[in-house]
Parts: C-alpha cells; sequence; structure tokens
C-alpha cells in the first residue's frame, strides 16, 4: 500500500506563476479542441473494481490503483478510507481544482486554500432497517477556506462561480440519470 506521504511528495510544488501557466495552457488548449470539434468537449471515464477482503474494493482508475474499504463497525476491515468518504474527498478535490481555474479566469490571488467537506448519513436504509430514508447522504456542508490579498467581496463572487461550475459539486445537487445491468 502506498503510503500519504508517499503520494504528497511525488506532488511536485508549483509556483504561483506556474500554476497559472499551465490553468492558462490547459485552457486554451480545450478552448481551441473544441472550437476546431464540439465533440472534443465531451469525456467518458472509465473506473473499475474488484472485491477483495471482508469488503474491501481494488480500484482501478486509469494508470492509478487504490483500495476502498470500510470501517470495522460496517464490517470491513478499515485499511482505506469508506466509499463515501471518497466521495467527499472527490468533491473536496474537485472543488480545489474549480477554485484555482476561476480564480485564474477572474484574476484572484489563491495563497492557500483548504476545504473540508461533511456529510451526515443515516445508515437505517443501508441496513434495510427502515426504507422510508435516504441510502446515501441527506446533508453535506462545504467549507472553504482561502487566504489571498483579494477582497472578501471578490472571494464570495468566486464561490459562486465555482458552485456554478464544478461537475462533483453537480453530481451531488442533481439527479444523474444512471443505470445498472448484471452481467
Amino acid at each position: 500500500m502506498t503510503l500519504l506521504q508517499d503520494q504528497i511528495t511525488a506532488v511536485a510544488e508549483a509556483t504561483p506563476a506556474e500554476r497559472a501557466q499551465r490553468l492558462n495552457d490547459a485552457g486554451a488548449a480545450w478552448n481551441e479542441r473544441i472550437a476546431a470539434d464540439a465533440t472534443a468537449a465531451h469525456l467518458t471515464y472509465r473506473v473499475s473494481g474488484r472485491g477483495i477482503g471482508s469488503v474491501a474494493t481494488e480500484i482501478r482508475a486509469g494508470k492509478h490503483r487504490f483500495l476502498v474499504d470500510e470501517p470495522g463497525a460496517l464490517a470491513g476491515d478499515d485499511v482505506a478510507a469508506s466509499p463515501v468518504e471518497y466521495a467527499l474527498g472527490a468533491l473536496v478535490s474537485c472543488q480545489v481544482v474549480v477554485y484555482r481555474l476561476y480564480a485564474q479566469a477572474l484574476g484572484l490571488t489563491i495563497d492557500e486554500i483548504e476545504i473540508i467537506a461533511e456529510g451526515d448519513l443515516d445508515v437505517r436504509k443501508l441496513f434495510g432497517i427502515d426504507e422510508s430514508g435516504r441510502a446515501g447522504f441527506h446533508d453535506i456542508r462545504v467549507t472553504v477556506d482561502i487566504t489571498g490579498p483579494d477582497g472578501e467581496e471578490q472571494y464570495e463572487k468566486l464561490r459562486q462561480a465555482v458552485d456554478a461550475h464544478c461537475p462533483v459539486l453537480d453530481l451531488f445537487a442533481n439527479p444523474v440519470p444512471t443505470s445498472s445491468t448484471l452481467v
């Protein structure tokens, strides 16, 4: 298993100027691709998982592999974050990306950003105790802590832009047609 410190060390530090250049380059490249062919905007992601251990799953996403598990109280071995923790992690990480992207587009500076997502989940439906509630989160709170030289009003406009454009927030906020097939 890869330790978190090993993963963090593998992420290269980026100066604000390097980050700005990468964001500008990526935006320009996507604009060119989509202008040349509108279908280039349509992406399909594929992730697969294989059950291992008690209730753990080995996930493969492109060239990356990671584990998902449950705590002991939910029949797991607690060797990795749970599916709902990864879901909150996906929300947090997507928010960081979109905050950086839109700060750049709006000419704002983010010196540091930290985002916390908390979700409330009632396990009664999961365990078949009460079928009337939701199986998933019934409330999620996202707290964003940004430091930088710009004013509170400008960062609030940034937050609104991020909330309108964050793909993973959209997944949480809106129903997505989903189908399931047993093969």
